[in-house]
This record gives C-alpha cells, sequence and structure tokens, in this order.
C-alpha cells in the first residue's frame, strides 16, 4: 500500500512539472494581467459603491435641512426666537421683557427606543407626562416638542444623557419683574410669545403679531414701549386694594388712579389677580386650578356694575349743566316717592326740604330724583350718553365691557338711574366721567399710554360747561369735608368726593345684605389733578363694624392718596380750618 502512494505523488509531480516546462511561461504571463485587469475593475466597482452612498447622505443630509424648518413652522412657530418689545413705566421702570430659553424637541423617526428616551428624560425633566411624551415619540411625524423653557442646567444635564434624535431649539420666555403688581395692566403671553391679555394683546393687535410672523422681530431689539402707569403708584394701589379685600372679608376690591387734565391712567389694580410669570397654575393631581385663573377677571374694565350713589354726581350736574337747578335750589325730600308699586325712599332720610349741597351730603334719593324729573327722560338718557356711561368705553386695554341700561326708558328707570340703580358701567369709566366734571367739563378717554397736553386737548370733548364743573368742585369738596367723604380726608391734600353704596344684583335680584360699595373722589380740590377711584365688592365688614361705602371705599381712598401724593408731585396746602376751600368757589 505504501509503495503504491509513493509511486502515485511521484507520477503526479512529474506530469505537473513537464506541463509547466513545456507551456508554464506563457500561461503565468497571461494569468497576471488578468488578475490586474480584474483588481482594477473591482476597485472601480468600490469607488462607484462609496460615490453613490456618499451621494445618498449628502441627499438626505439636504432632505433634511430643507425639512425640518417647514415641519417646525407646521405646529405654528416659524420664528422661534421672535422678540417682543420691552414694556416699561412711565418713568422707564422695567414691567416686562424676553429672557432667551432653550426648548427639547424630538425627531421620532431618529428614536430607537421611545421607552428608554422617557425613562432617562423623567430622570431629569420633573412632572414629565410618559403617556403623552411615549405618544410623540412613537409618532410618524419628523417634530415634536417635548419640553418648552428649559433651565440651563436642565439642557446640560440631557446632553449628558447622550439621546439619539433629540435636539434643542432657542426661544424667548416673557418675564414680568412685578409679578401680581400691574398684572391686569401689562397681561401676559403664551408659551409662544404670543400676547393674550392687557397691554401684551394690545401690542400684537398694533401688528406685533404680523411682524413675527414674517420674521421680522428677531433681529435687533425693537424699542421700548412706554406706558401711562408709575410702578410705585400702582405698587401703592394694588397693595392698598389687597389689604382691604382681606381686612374687609370681600369678595374683590379694586382702584385707579386718572390725571384729569390727560386722561392718562396712573395706576389700576382688581384683586384677586395673578402672576403673569404662572398665567395658569396646576394642582397636584395635575389638573388647573380654576380658583387661581379667576384672578384674570379684571373688574375694573372688563366688568359693570350698579355705581350707586356715585352717579348722583351725574344727576346734579345734568341739573346744573341743564339751568334746572342751581345750587341755592332746594327740593323737596320729606316723603317718600311711590312710583310703579315701588317705594323710593331715604337711608337716614332728613324727612325735610333740602338744598342742593345737602342733596349731595345727605345722598337723598329722593331729592335726586327730583332733579332727575325735572331735566326729563330724554334729556336724562342723553346727558348719560354725552359723558360716556352708556356706552363702551374706547381705550388700547383689550377686554372692555359694555354698559347694560333699560331697553326702553320709562319714568320709574329714570329716577333708579338718577341714584344708581338702573344702569351698570365699569369702575374705570364712571372715574372717567367723574373727571369731566371737575376738570372745566372736558371728556378725554382714557389711555395706559403716555399722552401730552396738546394730544389730550385735541381729543377733549367738552360735555358740561365750565361753570358746571365748578359747581361740581364746590360739591365735592363740600362732601370731603361735611358729608360721607370726610373718611377719605387726608390733611393737607383737600379731597373731595361721593360715596356709593348699591345692593348688589344676585341672580337678578337686589340683595339687601349684599353691598358693592365705591368711592369716586378727587385732590386735591383747590386746583384737582387726579380723580382716585375705589371699590370693594361684597364687603362683611368694615371700619367702626359698617358695611357702607363710607366705611371700607372711603378709607382705601384715603390711604392710596396720603401715599401716593407725594410721589404724584402733590404738594400739600394748609390753612386755618378747611373752610377756605369751600371760600375758593
Amino acid at each position: 500500500m505504501l509503495s503504491f502512494v509513493v509511486r502515485l505523488r511521484s507520477r503526479s509531480h512529474f506530469s505537473i512539472k513537464s506541463r509547466l516546462g513545456s507551456e508554464g511561461g506563457v500561461r503565468v504571463a497571461g494569468s497576471g494581467a488578468q488578475r490586474r485587469k480584474q483588481a482594477k475593475q473591482r476597485v472601480g466597482i468600490l469607488i462607484a459603491g462609496f460615490a453613490v452612498l456618499f451621494s445618498i447622505v449628502g441627499s438626505r443630509l439636504v432632505w433634511y435641512g430643507f425639512r425640518e424648518p417647514l415641519t417646525t413652522a407646521s405646529i405654528g412657530n416659524p420664528t422661534l426666537v421672535a422678540s417682543r418689545p420691552d414694556i416699561v413705566d412711565r418713568n422707564g421702570e422695567l414691567l416686562a421683557t424676553d429672557l432667551n430659553m432653550t426648548s427639547l424637541y424630538a425627531d421620532p423617526r431618529r428614536i430607537v427606543d421611545p421607552n428608554e428616551v422617557v425613562e432617562k428624560l423623567s430622570s431629569v425633566v420633573p412632572n414629565l407626562d410618559w403617556r403623552e411624551t411615549h405618544q410623540k415619540l412613537r409618532s410618524k411625524t419628523a417634530f415634536q416638542w417635548l419640553k418648552r423653557q428649559l433651565t440651563p442646567r436642565q439642557q446640560a444635564d440631557i446632553l449628558a444623557l447622550g439621546i439619539p434624535g433629540i435636539g434643542f431649539r432657542p426661544e424667548k420666555r416673557r418675564f414680568y419683574p412685578g409679578a401680581e403688581t400691574a398684572s391686569h395692566i401689562v397681561g401676559h403671553v403664551n408659551v409662544d410669545n404670543q400676547g393674550l391679555a392687557g397691554m401684551e394683546r394690545y401690542l400684537d393687535q398694533q401688528g406685533l403679531a404680523d411682524l413675527r410672523q414674517l420674521g421680522m422681530t428677531s433681529g435687533a431689539p425693537l424699542e421700548p414701549v412706554r406706558l401711562s402707569i408709575d410702578i410705585r403708584v400702582q405698587t401703592i394701589v394694588r397693595d392698598v386694594a389687597a389689604k382691604a379685600m382681606e381686612s374687609y372679608q370681600a369678595e374683590a376690591a379694586g382702584a385707579a388712579i386718572i390725571d384729569v387734565d390727560t386722561g392718562e391712567v396712573i395706576a389700576m389694580a382688581s384683586v384677586p389677580d395673578y402672576n403673569p410669570n404662572e398665567p395658569s397654575r396646576n394642582l397636584p393631581d395635575g389638573s388647573v386650578d380654576k380658583e387661581y385663573e379667576k384672578g384674570w377677571f379684571n373688574r375694573m374694565s372688563n366688568a359693570t356694575f350698579e355705581m350707586g350713589s356715585t352717579f348722583k354726581s351725574f344727576t346734579l350736574a345734568m341739573g346744573l349743566d341743564a339751568g334746572k337747578i342751581n345750587l341755592n335750589t332746594v327740593v323737596d325730600a320729606s316723603r317718600p316717592i311711590r312710583m310703579g308699586g315701588f317705594t323710593i325712599k331715604d337711608f337716614k332720610g332728613k324727612n325735610r326740604a333740602l338744598t342742593i349741597p345737602e342733596v349731595f351730603q345727605y345722598s337723598s334719593n329722593i331729592g335726586t330724583a327730583a332733579v332727575a324729573d325735572r331735566v326729563g327722560i330724554e334729556g336724562h338718557q342723553e346727558f348719560l350718553t354725552r359723558l360716556g356711561l352708556l356706552s363702551k368705553m374706547n381705550t388700547e386695554m383689550p377686554g372692555v365691557a359694555t354698559p347694560t341700561q333699560p331697553r326702553t326708558w320709562k319714568k320709574i328707570n329714570s329716577v333708579t338711574i338718577s341714584f344708581g340703580h338702573g344702569v351698570a358701567t365699569t369702575p374705570l369709566q364712571t372715574a372717567v366721567a367723574a373727571a369731566s366734571l371737575i376738570n372745566g367739563g372736558k371728556l378725554l378717554p382714557p389711555t395706559f399710554l403716555p399722552r401730552g397736553p396738546e394730544a389730550a386737548a385735541y381729543l377733549a370733548k367738552t360735555v358740561v360747561k365750565d361753570s358746571t364743573s365748578a359747581d361740581m368742585r364746590y360739591l365735592f369738596t363740600w362732601n370731603g369735608l361735611k358729608g360721607s367723604g370726610r373718611g377719605a380726608q387726608v390733611e393737607g391734600f383737600n379731597v373731595g368726593g361721593k360715596t356709593g353704596t348699591a345692593d348688589k344684583v344676585i341672580n337678578g335680584r337686589y340683595a339687601s345684605n349684599i353691598n358693592f360699595n365705591a368711592f369716586v373722589a378727587a385732590f386735591p380740590m383747590d386746583k384737582p389733578k387726579y380723580i382716585v377711584l375705589s371699590i370693594i365688592d361684597a364687603p362683611k365688614t368694615g371700619e367702626h363694624g359698617g358695611r357702607t361705602a363710607a366705611s371700607t371705599a372711603a378709607p382705601m381712598v384715603k390711604q392710596i392718596i396720603s401715599r401716593s401724593a407725594p410721589l404724584l408731585g402733590v404738594k400739600p396746602r394748609f390753612g386755618n380750618g378747611d373752610e377756605y376751600l369751600l371760600a375758593d368757589y
């Protein structure tokens, strides 16, 4: 067996050698050329393959580059870094500004394991909604917001997680340094920096929203928007209203200060209010706090109330302006008025004839009704319309309520409206109308933007005679010294005004034990510069135990004037007693 294998191997070896010896040279040369050719072909194919691969990758990158902005735009926010102008007060103090923020997004097509991504993100982002985030990561879209407006620390922690398929985009967040202080005036924005309320919404209505859509607010900073309010005085007004609401156990409170010569709103507050940095608040169970959101409601300009006896100012001014009465006129207030099944009587009436100053001082419903009767129904309606009390107020502030009045005025309507029942207006427009009674008879639309004397003179509309305005200044001063306005008197600043205690309407009926109180005042009465109006809704108690406007709304005005008058540049004036004030008229 072994010899056979050796012979077979030697025979095969001899056969191979003989073949190589006879034609080996030619065959070896041909085989090498062919291999080189095949190698070149393989290299060419490999190069072509890489070229195709890189072309595909490049085209996809270009596609993503064009696709991403369109996808972002599809969610309604094509200009993510668009800016809003700063808002400042009349002295340049900052009320609202933009902060640079970063938001987290995902491209679900690049997410490998949504469960893992949600788990990792929840370790950094508090209160992350697992279900909602998981649904977003499993969607077929190319762009999904995961968390808006992250802190720098959160962004750094998420970057450290190294999650593919997520990224960050720059955004702007609105910041309000004063928080609640001027929330109803300044307003607030949504997460996309679009104005929703107050002057923020006004700016969008003036074209800012259109500029943002065109991307024209993402470059150089816009010029600040200056308001008419003084944040120092605004702080005082808001503080007084908040403390009054608490101490009087009321549902709400508010106040405003208006420059009678220009119509500028210097301050306006309505409580309860809210923090515009956090316009909505979530409860522990994730639901929205509806009680907190009640603070959005601005009772000074977006609510109407029957303003009670403050309307007696307008009724007496109407009689004076029409020449039906003068300050020496005497009207009979000795007995109640019975009309249409109703009885009109006075609260703590004197049961005698009263002069016009006494009608104002004792807040006589009977005497006021007698004045309205002398003017007549048509004249009464026309006069209130002239003062802007029956139509929607014209101002920059969005969300202004429209007054209500009877569809058809009858004599009983004119009588009750004369002392503040039957017509509901906003507190702010009541203050504006009162300003026209003491500034020489000029009605000026209120403004939350600066307005100079020339612009005010152009806009002013004469609504009462100058002599009527002088008489009303006398009546305001008289009541401030001798009547229900004594609770608002501030020594040296000569405060005059008229209280209003109205039975509040509950479910269409007057509630005899629930009041809506107001006090409209002017100061200094020797040369009026400012109107101050305060309201207190449904107080349960007041100073010295009373629930009337004299015990609640008037003390609010006293606190506001005593604290803000020096800031407003009003100098105190002292004399020998206060009777000299009446002698000025």
